[in-house]
């Protein structure tokens, strides 16, 4: 099995608490091009098979036993994949403390296992919370990029709330719920797609169906994602945040930039991404597709159409102003908001109306901020009781 331990690539207090730590990972094609793949919370590298057999027509990883010399090995993009499972989930390594579970810590458990495959430079993918990880990876070793593709990434903390209607409530309480790899498909397939896609007729069966049996064979085939491994996830994706130094970092990087969305994405919402874009002008190109949080999935075609455009781009050196598809430079809070609105007036809006329109949204995004507030608060409540244990006070007592 390919594995990686993180530790022998590391030096100092990270090489120390991350001793026995391995990563798993799978290579595929070869070529002088390599392309990087990180994937999100509680899923394993091939999530990604969609997009690796559109790089290069074979998703049979290199270590396969029945691998033929036509399976992609010489492609014709010249592209050699790697895919990781993250800390945590598949098999890689599932560290039992929440601390241990940063995009920091897993930006360099990625850059462990470049070094590991003797890769300089690499295109670097990332997916929702892989996304986060990425982003995190460019900031900390700008220089190992040649490019970055994010898909339905939000900049982490309170902007991983889903936006609150009653069914994304219901798509929470369900998936905390969900016990069996049967309760957790059909879970996911809520939370990964539009309404409208599962609907479609697939041969007779309805999408949903479909996908159902394929979500709980692979489900069932890997295993549900451990307790802790969960909640490691889920701390990483609380705490993240790409602060101004961290984005001047990846700026000043030089490499280009793909946000890839899908418009009706119930977890990482697109406003998310287009402000993250704007931040990252003029090196950012914002790609909206009409899809859910796994548009990689449900717009695939689209997809890897964006990925290798961006790869071409980028080894083609072309310039950001040639690439980038944002108007104007927009970072901050207020400016975000500003600019929300005056686009609203481009479009006919007068301009009142798109002064409260700013207005408006600013106030939505305070109080998504105090809700994430309640939320973590909320959280830390229930877990207080698990860490009281109770006193002994008397033989009549249990303790």
């Amino acid at each position: 099995m390919p594995f990686c331990y993180v530790g022998d690539y590391q030096t100092g207090a990270d090489a120390v608490s991350n001793k026995g730590i391995k990563i798993f990972y799978r290579t595929y094609g070869s070529g002088p091009i390599k392309v990087l793949m990180i994937i999100g919370l509680a899923a394993t590298h091939d999530s990604w098979n969609p997009q690796i057999e559109g790089l290069l027509g074979t998703v049979k990883p290199n270590d396969s036993d029945d691998r033929s010399s036509d399976d992609g090995g010489d492609n014709e993009n010249g592209i050699e994949v790697c895919a990781i499972d993250n800390r945590g989930v598949g098999r890689s390594s599932i560290p039992a403390k929440r601390s241990e579970y940063t995009t920091r810590i897993m930006a360099k458990d990625a850059i462990a296992v470049m070094d590991h495959l003797g890769w300089k430079k690499a295109h670097v993918f990332g997916h929702s919370m892989g996304g986060m990880i990425a982003s995190k990876l460019a900031a900390l070793f700008p220089d190992r990029l040649l490019s970055l593709a994010l898909l339905n990434v939000t900049g982490g903390g309170y902007e991983c709330l889903p936006k609150l209607d009653r069914q994304t409530l219901s798509i929470a309480v369900r998936f905390l719920r969900a016990k069996t790899p049967e309760q957790r498909a059909a879970v996911d397939l809520d939370t990964h797609y539009t309404q409208e896609y599962l609907e479609e007729s697939v041969g007779g069966e309805t999408r949903r169906t479909v996908l159902y049996q394929e979500y709980v064979k692979a489900i069932s085939s890997s295993g549900m994602q451990s307790n802790h491994g969960f909640d490691g996830q889920i701390n990483a994706c609380w705490t993240h945040k790409l602060s101004r130094t961290d984005l001047e970092m990846i700026r000043n990087g030089g490499f280009l930039i793909s946000v890839i969305h899908g418009r009706y994405d119930v977890i990482a919402q697109v406003s998310h991404a287009r402000r993250l874009a704007r931040k990252l002008y003029p090196f950012a190109k914002m790609v909206e597709l009409h899809g859910g949080h796994l548009v990689s999935h449900e717009r695939t075609k689209e997809v890897n159409e964006a990925l290798l455009e961006l790869i071409r781009a980028a080894e083609s050196q072309t310039r950001p102003h040639d690439w980038t598809n944002l108007s104007e430079k927009s970072t901050g809070f207020w400016s975000t908001s500003w600019n929300f609105s005056s686009g609203y007036k481009a479009e006919g809006g007068s301009s009142n109306e798109s002064i409260m329109i700013g207005i408006g949204e600013t106030i939505r995004r305070i109080m998504l901020y105090i809700f994430s507030i309640f939320v973590l608060a909320f959280e830390y409540i229930l877990r207080v009781p698990r860490r009281i244990r109770p006193v002994k006070v008397g033989t009549g007592f249990t303790s």
